[in-house]
């Protein structure tokens, strides 16, 4: 990562003197940008003209772009009154998300105030937000579109809206206790005290970090201000149906974090695996095959369905720590290993504890169930020992 920090104006001028006092500003306002070299000139410009001087101020882009947005950040700030940082990543990590850490990583102020680099978040609201959370002693404040004086009418098309709405749904339904008292989950627009929030706990993926921040390390006190999502100034829209779906995998993995949740997910996953199963059993003893080879080729089906589900869906993140061989051996054999138990399990809740055909085999099932999830955590996904430190920087891809 390359960081440049421009230093705007010349030393004789009395803003620039007050910008460069050497002592932590009171806002650090990161902007996370890709290829918005149309906007960064009247972005700065307008945090400019919005935050007074009383309010110590720097900014900090975080810039994954392929344009020439570096280079205006560099010309825009020489007519800034406060320091402008701008850090260049090679590679965007965390998408937008990643940005945003690496922002906060960076900043030196008491608040962070988090925005866009497309104007549809009105710089002229940063000092509400500061003011707001040192006003209520809150540790996050959020610039909500949905609260009495809000509006999202920046938000092109009914698609867009729809989108909107069934994402803000979705993850208040999910997550009922921890965005208690966020209308707007999905706003990108929010000040956050430098010390409610550990940038190394947050694993961002795509571009909804607030919903990062609100899940792993939500501070006590939140409040919210009304703000209205204006049109983008210039550009087009980086808004993908590939950031949708990570989204839609972020979710899950922040829904998944704990134990039981992930457990009730490897079992939702494992019963879809009976689909292929039974398809498979079906197909090959109307070809003449005999059942009990039948079955043994057939259970590969569902375990190669699960093992795809499990990789994606629900250990994304740790596959890392192991090569596609060895996590895909390892996860057949403890697969194969639960029907090859299953079986003598019955048998033996049958025959010696008297137990019935139908309840023993539902015993049996749950007891591999519980098994075969502690087995696949601990022996496919858990990193090797020695090996976390070494492999803990890098991304699965």
């Amino acid at each position: 990562m390359s960081q440049e920090s421009v230093v705007p104006g010349e030393l004789g001028d009395p803003a620039v003197r007050g910008a460069e006092i050497a002592e932590p500003g009171a806002v650090t306002i990161v902007v996370p940008t890709f290829n918005e070299s149309a906007n960064v000139r009247e972005l700065l410009h307008r945090i400019t003209e919005s935050v007074p001087t009383r309010l110590p101020c720097e900014v900090v882009f975080v810039d994954d772009s392929t344009d020439d947005t570096p280079e205006v950040i560099s010309e825009a700030a020489q007519d800034c009154p406060f320091p402008v940082t701008v850090l260049h990543r090679e590679e965007p990590v965390g998408g937008l998300g990643g940005a945003v850490v690496e922002g906060i990583k960076a900043a030196t102020s008491d608040w962070v105030v988090v925005m866009d680099g497309d104007l549809q978040h009105p710089p002229s609201l940063v000092p509400e937000l500061v003011g707001t959370g040192e006003r209520a002693n809150a540790g996050l404040v959020v610039a909500s579109r949905y609260i009495k004086g809000g509006s999202r009418e920046g938000l092109a098309g009914g698609y867009r809206i729809a989108v909107s709405r069934g994402a803000t749904w979705l993850t208040k339904t999910l997550f009922p206790r921890r965005l208690r008292g966020i209308s707007d989950p999905m706003s990108g627009f929010f000040a956050i005290r430098r010390s409610a929030v550990t940038a190394e706990a947050l694993k961002p993926l795509g571009y909804k970090i607030l919903l990062e921040l609100a899940v792993r390390s939500r501070p006590r006190e939140v409040t919210e201000v009304p703000f209205v999502f204006q049109d983008r100034f210039a550009g087009e829209s980086k808004s993908t149906a590939q950031e949708g779906f990570r989204f839609l995998r972020h979710l899950l993995g922040l829904r998944t974090a704990s134990p039981v949740a992930r457990m009730v997910v490897f079992g939702l996953i494992g019963a879809t695996g009976f689909v292929p199963n039974l398809v498979g059993l079906w197909a090959l003893t109307a070809s003449g095959m005999h059942y009990v080879p039948a079955e043994i080729l057939a259970n590969q089906l569902g375990v190669a369905w699960n093992f795809l589900l499990i990789e994606h869906l629900l250990f994304r993140d740790r596959r890392r720590h192991r090569s596609w061989w060895d996590r895909t051996g390892r996860f057949a054999l403890l697969a194969n290993a639960d029907l090859v138990l299953r079986i003598p399990l019955i048998a033996l809740f049958v025959h010696r504890f008297g137990v019935g055909a139908v309840p023993a085999t539902a015993l049996a099932l749950v007891m591999t169930f519980v098994l075969r999830f502690v087995g696949t955590e601990a022996l496919v996904y858990l990193p090797r020992r020695g090996r976390e430190s070494r492999t803990a920087p890098r991304r699965a891809a």
